[in-house]
């Protein structure tokens, strides 16, 4: 059998895949939400075909399901790929006015992050004034388990989207502090959602510790997070950690109120 010529037109039921599968993540992302039945019937096209496609845009992370044969969502792939194009720039420019607020508020600086597959990346900081502080960490990048920023959008993760990304439950310590047990993480993120923010105690760097929250989008989906960044010798514990929270909460709320009203 001979291949196809360069540049020559795919063959037609491949043609017919690929627009079917297009079609789907352009319904998912106006819906939010797309169950098999609905797929077919909007594509015209059989059940088993339907869900053939679903599937296949689930193990690449473009769609995931809260349950099994629960509906289909947007999934990390397709969140991360709207970061890329457009939302860190709006972020950081609604987030950053917050931030310096919070940096006034708290007299620490203050960050701005996203979740990069395992990784958390800071976007956007904003340094404190005082003379012993954390200094300014855009564009540093650490495991999100090691992280206050990174705990607490993984806490906001749908499970079968953390199973996902931690598939093999293979989690790197950096230093003593950082969580190393997989069961260890899951009762801790468990914790994150019922305080509603996240505490690091020198786990991904010595000398340095914070409390975040998540910043989620319209459709509940965890978007970035927004921490204040502190000297392990002014947060030693993490109860010392919850006297910052609700500074970093109403921050959060802030920040979210803005984006809204931009949509």
């Amino acid at each position: 059998m001979s291949n196809p010529r360069p540049g020559s037109p795919a063959p037609r039921g491949t043609s017919s895949s690929v627009d079917n599968a297009l079609r789907l993540l352009e319904l998912i992302g106006e819906r939010h939400a797309l169950r098999v039945s609905e797929a077919a019937s909007l594509l015209s096209v059989a059940p088993s075909t339907a869900h053939r496609l679903l599937n296949a845009l689930r193990s690449r992370g473009f769609v995931i399901q809260d349950k099994p044969n629960g509906a289909y969502r947007p999934g990390p792939v397709l969140n991360e790929i709207g970061l890329a194009a457009i939302g860190r720039i709006d972020i950081r420019r609604v987030a950053h006015p917050i931030l310096e607020e919070l940096r006034e508020q708290t007299q620490e600086t203050v960050s701005l992050s996203v979740l990069e597959g395992r990784n958390v990346r800071f976007v956007d900081c904003v340094e404190g004034p005082r003379a012993v502080r954390v200094g300014n960490r855009t564009g540093v990048v650490l495991p999100a388990h090691c992280t206050a920023a990174g705990k607490a959008i993984l806490a906001a993760l749908p499970e079968p989207e953390l199973a996902r990304r931690y598939a093999d439950r293979e989690l790197t310590a950096r230093t003593e502090a950082s969580i190393a047990v997989w069961d260890d993480l899951e009762a801790e993120l468990v914790q994150i959602r019922r305080d509603g923010y996240a505490v690091n105690v020198e786990e991904g760097e010595n000398g340095i510790s914070a409390v975040s929250a998540v910043l989620r989008d319209l459709t509940d989906a965890p978007l970035a997070s927004i921490a204040v960044v502190i000297p392990a010798s002014r947060m030693p514990t993490r109860a010392d950690g919850a006297e910052l929270a609700p500074a970093v909460l109403r921050a959060r709320d802030a920040v979210l109120e803005l984006l809204r009203a931009q949509v």
